[in-house]
C-alpha cells in the first residue's frame, strides 16, 4: 500500500553533496561503493567489443565462397556497429572517473567472447553467432546487475543489447545460406 501521507521529495542532503568534488564531473556520491565495480563491467564489455571488432574484420577479408560477397560486406558493418559500442563504453567509463583498458595484452582474457581464426564461411558464421549469443547473453547479466544503481549505463547496455539481438537474428539466417 502507497503511503498518502507523505509527498514524493528530493533528497535534500543528496543535493547538497552533489554540489561538492566538482573534479567528479557527473558522479555524485548517490553512485556509491558500485561505480568501481560498473567501470570493472564496463571494460569487460569493451574488451568483448574490442575481440568483436578484430574477428569481424578478419572474417571481412578472409571469406570467400558464393555467398561471400554479401556476408562478408555484413561483416564489416558488424565489426563498426561494434566499433561504435566499444566507443560508447570507453566514453562511458570515462564519465565514471574510470579509465578504459584498451591494453592489447590479455585482451582474450578479458574478453567475454572469443577471437576465432576459422577460414570457412559457415565457421566464420557460426563462429559470430555464438559470440552475438554470448554478448546477449553478458549484456542481459550486466543490465540485471547495474539494475537501479546506475541508469544512465542500464540504459547504454540496453541500447547495445538490442543491436547484439539484432546481430544474432542476422547470423542465423545466414546460416542458412552459406
Amino acid at each position: 500500500m502507497v503511503d498518502k501521507q507523505r509527498p514524493l521529495q528530493l533528497d535534500e542532503a543528496g543535493l547538497e553533496a552533489a554540489r561538492g568534488h566538482l573534479d567528479d564531473g557527473a558522479v555524485t556520491p548517490a553512485y556509491g561503493p558500485w561505480r568501481e565495480d560498473i567501470v570493472s563491467l564496463l571494460n569487460g564489455a569493451l574488451a568483448t567489443e574490442l575481440i568483436c571488432v578484430l574477428r569481424y574484420r578478419r572474417h571481412h577479408f578472409m571469406a570467400t565462397g558464393l555467398e561471400s560477397p554479401s556476408i562478408a560486406a555484413e561483416f564489416l558493418v558488424h565489426a563498426d556497429a561494434e566499433l561504435g559500442h566499444a566507443d560508447r563504453l570507453a566514453e562511458r567509463i570515462v564519465q565514471l572517473g574510470g579509465e578504459p583498458d584498451f591494453n592489447p595484452v590479455g585482451l582474450p582474457e578479458r574478453s567475454h567472447a572469443d577471437y576465432d581464426p576459422v577460414n570457412d564461411l559457415k565457421a566464420m558464421i557460426r563462429s559470430n553467432l555464438i559470440a552475438e549469443r554470448v554478448a546477449v547473453e553478458s549484456y542481459r547479466q550486466m543490465i540485471h546487475l547495474v539494475g537501479d544503481k546506475d541508469s544512465t549505463t542500464r540504459r547504454l547496455l540496453e541500447d547495445i543489447l538490442a543491436d547484439e539481438e539484432e546481430h544474432a537474428d542476422e547470423l542465423k539466417d545466414w546460416m542458412a545460406r552459406a
